[in-house]
C-alpha cells in the first residue's frame, strides 16, 4: 500500500516538503511552512511553477522581481475570507518574511506557457456552494481551468461543514483522455476545527487495487496518485482542505463512481 499520509514534519519552519520524486508521481509538489514574526522562506522555481497560498498569516513577499508588500489577511483560515495569492513563473524565484505567524503554502507543477507573475487573490475568489443537504461544501476557486492563470497548477479551498461529506459522490482523474477524463495528481491539505478533532479520507480504485482508508488530523496532507478519494467532516468536526492538481494537461475532468454515480443525477434532478 503506499504512503498517502503524510503527517507534518516540524511545528515550525518548513512542515511539508512533497515533491513529485517524495511522492512517485511526476507533477504535483506541495510544501507548507510555519513561520514565526521576522522568519523568511525563500524558493527557486526553476523549471517548475509556484502559487503561493497565505493559508493564516502576513507576510511580506517579493517574487519575480516584484515587491508586493505585505499580503494575506486572513488570521484563523476558518473565518473563511478570500485568500491572498500570487502566481510564480518558471526561472524565477520568491521571498516570504512573516510579520505575524504565518503559515504559507507553495503549490508547484511544470512550468509551461508564458505567464507572468500576479496576485491571484483575494480579488477574483468568491466562495461558491456545491452540493445539498449532506453533500454541501464552499469552495474558493484560486486558479482553476476558468482563470487562464497558470500552465499546470489548478488550486482550490474547500470548507466542508461539521457533519458534511465533500469531493463526493467519490470522483477520479486518472487516465488521460480528454475530453472524457485527465489524469490529474492532486494532494489535500488538512485542517480541522477544533484542531483536536479528526476528519476521514478514503482512496480507492473501482477494482479496490488501492483502498486506503485514513483518519486525518489538522495539518496532514494526503496524496491522491488515482482512484476516488471523498472525505468527511465527524459531527462536530468542521474541515477545510487546500487542494493542489497538476497533469499532463490544466483541465478538471472526471468520471464517478459507478456504484454512486445515481447520487449526482438524482440532485441534478431536484
Amino acid at each position: 500500500m503506499p504512503d498517502l499520509l503524510r503527517r507534518p514534519s516540524a511545528s515550525t519552519g518548513k512542515v511539508h516538503a512533497i515533491s513529485p520524486e517524495a511522492a512517485g508521481w511526476s507533477y504535483v509538489g506541495f510544501d507548507l511552512y510555519h513561520l514565526a514574526p521576522g522568519d523568511s522562506a525563500a524558493q527557486a522555481t526553476g523549471d517548475r511553477e509556484a502559487i503561493l497560498v497565505l493559508v493564516e498569516g502576513r507576510a511580506e513577499i517579493t517574487g519575480g522581481g516584484q515587491a508586493f508588500g505585505e499580503m494575506g489577511q486572513r488570521m484563523n483560515v476558518f473565518d473563511k475570507t478570500p485568500p491572498h495569492c500570487l502566481y510564480i513563473p518558471g526561472g524565477s524565484d520568491w521571498t516570504a518574511t512573516a510579520t505575524t505567524p504565518c503559515t504559507l503554502a507553495v503549490c508547484t507543477a511544470p512550468a509551461r506557457g508564458n505567464h507572468p507573475v500576479r496576485r491571484l487573490g483575494p480579488e477574483g475568489i468568491e466562495m461558491v456552494p456545491r452540493g445539498r443537504g449532506a453533500n454541501l461544501r464552499h469552495i474558493h476557486n484560486i486558479a482553476m481551468e476558468d482563470r487562464d492563470v497558470a500552465g499546470s497548477l489548478l488550486v482550490t479551498e474547500v470548507f466542508t461543514p461539521a457533519g458534511n461529506w465533500s469531493s463526493y459522490p467519490s470522483h477520479r482523474h486518472d487516465e488521460d483522455d480528454f475530453p472524457r477524463i485527465t489524469y490529474l495528481e492532486e494532494t489535500y491539505y488538512h485542517r480541522l476545527n477544533p484542531a483536536t478533532g479528526f476528519g476521514m479520507q478514503r482512496v480507492y480504485t473501482d477494482d479496490l487495487s488501492l483502498d486506503a482508508a485514513m483518519a486525518v488530523q489538522d495539518g496532514d496532507v494526503v496524496l491522491v496518485p488515482r482512484g476516488h478519494h471523498p472525505c468527511a467532516a465527524p459531527y462536530g468536526i468542521e474541515m477545510y482542505y487546500l487542494n493542489v492538481m497538476a497533469g499532463p494537461r490544466r483541465n478538471w475532468r472526471f468520471e464517478l463512481d459507478p456504484n454512486l454515480a445515481w447520487i449526482a443525477e438524482r440532485d441534478a434532478r431536484a
